[in-house]
């Protein structure tokens, strides 16, 4: 059975930086993507960024392009969403998802973990 545990959320001030994190574990990850969703209240969730496993290219959603950075560390199977130059709008529930195969999609996610709250105060 996949496990994603997101952790890291928080409350911090526009412009202060945060650090995500999603252990993942029952299963072999090498021939998955990982990806970082968010949703903020009354919207839809949205993409933020993913990267397959192996360490590839990674993809970002426009309105985090050069503020987030999304890693891997495959020793601790741990997926990595840094977050710099943060902004009241990237306030939401931000979560870790998988999806199998090698495509680094912005949908079609298979597993998800259960969600952080990250809150940017202005």
């Amino acid at each position: 059975q996949v496990q994603l545990v997101e952790s890291g959320g928080g409350l911090v001030q526009a412009g202060g930086s945060l650090r995500l994190s999603c252990a993942a574990s029952g299963r072999t990850f090498s021939s998955y993507v990982m990806g970082w969703f968010r949703q903020a209240p009354g919207k839809e969730r949205e993409f933020v960024a993913a990267i397959s496993w192996s360490g590839g290219s990674a993809r970002y959603a426009d309105s985090v392009k050069g503020r987030f950075t999304i890693s891997t560390d495959n020793g601790k199977n741990t997926v990595y969403l840094q977050m710099n130059s943060l902004k009241p709008e990237d306030t939401a529930v931000y979560y870790c998802a998988a999806r199998r195969g090698m495509l680094v999609a912005a949908r079609g996610y298979d597993y998800w973990g259960q969600g952080t709250q990250v809150t940017v105060s202005s």
